[in-house]
């Protein structure tokens, strides 16, 4: 394998660390370039590779009703190195994995590091390489350098510092008795596209009670090294409510151009509007309703949107410091960059959100570059299993206008036929998922190098 060219991997954190390891048991050399410790960020203390900087949770461990608990099942199938340590550093924690989080990044680190196919190299990577074989894992904390390169390269417009994220909801738990499809003004040449958002009505009592709601709420603080400067083109909404309790009815919850197709005579004082958010339509996005809510305090106020008293939330809504692509328009599927095809990304920076996710990402980007340094194409997983849903998404299957991190869940698998929707239907649906998932990772596995 001495004449086999080396992958390069720019990020040793989750993604990077996956996707070194895929790569090495298939012979291929990897060298890991890391900036830590010689370029520090706010939130990392440490040179280790896999530092985990936030929680010390791979949340559930549930393979048959939860999605992360699938994406679990299905890196432990591939031989991840991730899980592997994880499950050796893990901590009691109910149905959850959650891990002694410096043995498992030391235990991560050693293994890479002795490794004979791997070579780590201290420093700084800021430009993007004209040629090789390499994956850019950087994650959310992507130096200034880096981002000035891949801004040069993809455009202004491509690459976002900050989240301002939008809650999302899944379709099938929202009140259809209460909300109806209409866009604004019926814009739109299609049906489809003139019934393109869901909107929920309000009173002028609950109206004030929702600013109530939302004035009163916990709202989170700004870490360390985070600026408020994002806030220009997207304010929280509450800091909307806190410029005057009218605001928001004349910005993103104008009632204007819409007629409520259940009550036609009424004319509503606030609208919320929901947005498609997936090509499935499993998933929509609540307009306008970035915030700095904490998450209790979001599912209560929420909860009080007529149409949305037993809304079930795919993700919710945040701001903060986040690097990420807007991948929908820039990689393909199989994670290489258009522009650039000899160089793919994997991890937070693809925009997927949360530990595992991030390894994920790694694990299929390690596997790809690998299998296209032996001379053969690895196609996507089946995007039936929680590793092709996920990368799904993101190369294509979400809204690319709209486009922002998600977390793996049931909303972006294609839907089961046969099997009940609801949430009565939710147990036998959600094992239907992980059991059609399961057979068809373990086939899509057979199938690759390695």
């Amino acid at each position: 394998m001495s004449d086999t060219p080396e992958l390069h991997i720019v990020g040793g954190g989750m993604a990077g660390s996956e996707a070194a390891w895929q790569a090495v048991n298939m012979g291929v050399r990897v060298v890991i370039h890391e900036m830590r410790p010689k370029v520090e960020t706010f939130a990392h203390k440490t040179g280790d590779l896999a530092e985990m900087v936030c929680s010390n949770s791979f949340r559930s461990d549930d393979d048959e009703q939860n999605a992360v608990g699938l994406l679990h099942w299905e890196m432990r199938k591939a031989g991840g190195l991730i899980m592997e340590m994880a499950d050796t550093h893990a901590l009691p924690a109910g149905g959850a994995l959650a891990v002694d989080r410096d043995a498992f990044s030391a235990g991560v680190t050693e293994r890479l590091r002795a490794h004979p196919l791997v070579r780590v190299e201290d420093g700084e990577v800021s430009e993007l390489p004209a040629d090789g074989h390499w994956i850019f894992a950087t994650g959310p904390l992507t130096s200034e350098g880096l981002g000035r390169a891949i801004q040069a390269e993809t455009g202004a417009e491509a690459l976002a510092f900050f989240d301002a994220i939008a809650p999302i909801v899944y379709a099938d738990s929202i009140d259809m008795d209460v909300v109806w499809a209409q866009s604004r003004y019926d814009k739109g040449e299609t049906e489809a596209e003139q019934k393109a958002y869901l909107n929920c009505p309000m009173t002028k009592p609950q109206y004030e009670a929702f600013i109530d709601a939302l004035l009163a709420a916990d709202k989170t603080e700004f870490h360390e090294g985070e600026t408020a400067g994002y806030f220009d083109g997207c304010l929280p909404i509450e800091v909307m409510a806190e410029r005057g309790r009218e605001t928001l009815r004349h910005g993103p919850m104008k009632p204007i151009g819409l007629t409520n197709a259940h009550k036609p005579e009424e004319k509503a004082y606030a609208v919320v509007q929901l947005r498609r958010d997936n090509a499935l339509g499993t998933l929509f996005n609540i307009v306008g309703f970035q915030t700095k809510m904490k998450y209790g305090a979001q599912t209560e106020v929420f909860k009080t949107i007529p149409g949305l008293e037993n809304a079930s939330f795919a993700r919710l809504g945040g701001i903060h410091r986040n690097t990420f692509l807007n991948s929908p328009t820039l990689l393909d599927n199989r994670m290489r960059l258009k522009s650039r095809p000899h160089v793919r990304f994997a991890g937070q920076i693809t925009g997927v959100e949360g530990y595992v996710e991030s390894a994920a990402m790694g694990l299929l980007a390690g596997r790809m570059a690998a299998s296209e340094i032996l001379g053969r194409d690895l196609p996507p997983p089946p995007p039936e299993t929680a590793m092709g849903a996920l990368v799904n998404h993101i190369t294509g299957g979400a809204v690319a206008k709209t486009f922002q991190p998600m977390n793996v869940n049931f909303g972006l698998f294609p839907p089961l036929d046969g099997v009940r929707g609801g949430r009565k239907g939710r147990k036998e649906r959600y094992k239907g998922y992980t059991d059609r998932a399961k057979e068809l990772w373990a086939e899509w596995l057979e199938t690759t190098v390695g």
